[in-house]
């Protein structure tokens, strides 16, 4: 059943409108939300929001509770191809929980906040942007990692990345939703205005992993990855020194040692190395650019720390 949850008016008579589709089967009263679409050019989870609306209702008989999915929070932005609302010049994830009484976008970012709150678990779906290709990874603030980390280890990602929580802003989806009590997992994949495939069925059997040990699904469900757990693990960062091409010579996942080659920024027009990248410390790259074009100080890679060296550096 697609619903109105929340709705503007627009310029000539038009409605800007954010809708759910409710699937419900059983007895349960067990509710998981799915939402994506909070930024214009994430595109994912609309991929995702296909596949499992497609699954549930092709076998709904296996369900048992509700699946409330939210394919475009942000609709103005997914239509103009842009990260915030247009017009506003507002960040969507950075004006939760909203007011009734505000200007537009807050008005609706409560009406969302009213839909949301009360599911027993949201996952809230992110790309990254245009520049940087992320592997699939949930990331927790260190206040909810007790919750929140035994639910993102079945969502068949890569990588858990736990955060300190003064990283974390309190006007997101997320922090709004785990402080009224809603569990709420952010999920990051892929890049920005492009769908990986891949990456968005591997989140898929996730999420039926999820359902199936929350008991709210019964149908078949894939063995899913044991994930890599950041917890408050150092990330390091590795910046361009010049500007030019940046051609990568690792890949997302692999395990570099300190100094190793994962990269060259290349001169075009005298046809040179401008830099040789190497890696920061080792450890795992879960962050490498997309995007070849870079300037100094451009964010090429982020590696997460492995442990071995972390205890070198206390």
């Amino acid at each position: 059943m697609v619903k109105t949850i929340a709705q503007a008016s627009l310029g000539v008579h038009e409605k800007l409108m954010i809708r759910k589709n409710t699937i419900r089967n059983g007895s349960s009263k067990q509710r998981l939300s799915i939402v994506t679409g909070i930024h214009g050019d994430e595109l994912e989870g609309q991929y995702l929001a296909y596949l499992i609306g497609s699954r549930l209702r092709e076998k709904i008989e296996y369900l048992n509770g509700t699946v409330d999915i939210y394919p475009a929070m942000n609709p103005l932005g997914i239509d103009s191809i842009t990260r915030g609302i247009p017009l506003f010049d507002i960040d969507m994830n950075r004006i939760f929980p909203g007011s009734e009484e505000g200007t537009m976008p807050e008005a609706l970012a409560a009406s969302v906040i009213n839909d949301l709150k009360g599911s027993d678990i949201c996952i809230d779906v992110h790309s990254s942007n245009i520049f940087l290709m992320e592997i699939p990874q949930i990331r927790i603030s260190v206040p909810t990692a007790e919750v929140l980390v035994p639910y993102a280890k079945m969502l068949n990602v890569d990588f858990i990345w736990v955060h300190e929580s003064a990283t974390v802003l309190e006007s997101t989806l997320a922090h709004t939703l785990n402080s009224m009590g809603t569990k709420t997992l952010v999920v990051e994949m892929g890049v920005g205005m492009r769908i990986t495939k891949e990456y968005c069925f591997q989140v898929f059997d996730g999420v039926f992993n999820l359902m199936k040990n929350i008991g709210m699904w019964s149908g078949e469900t894939v063995p899913v990855r044991e994930p890599v757990i950041s917890l408050n693990r150092s990330v390091g960062f590795v910046n361009s020194d010049a500007a030019g091409i940046f051609v990568p010579c690792a890949k997302f996942g692999d395990h570099v040692e300190k100094g190793q080659l994962i990269g060259q920024v290349l001169d075009p027009l005298n046809g040179s190395p401008a830099a040789d990248i190497k890696a920061v410390c080792s450890g795992m790259i879960f962050t490498l650019r997309e995007y070849p074009v870079v300037y100094g100080g451009s964010l090429l890679a982020r590696i997460l720390m492995s442990e071995s060296e972390e205890k070198c550096h206390e």
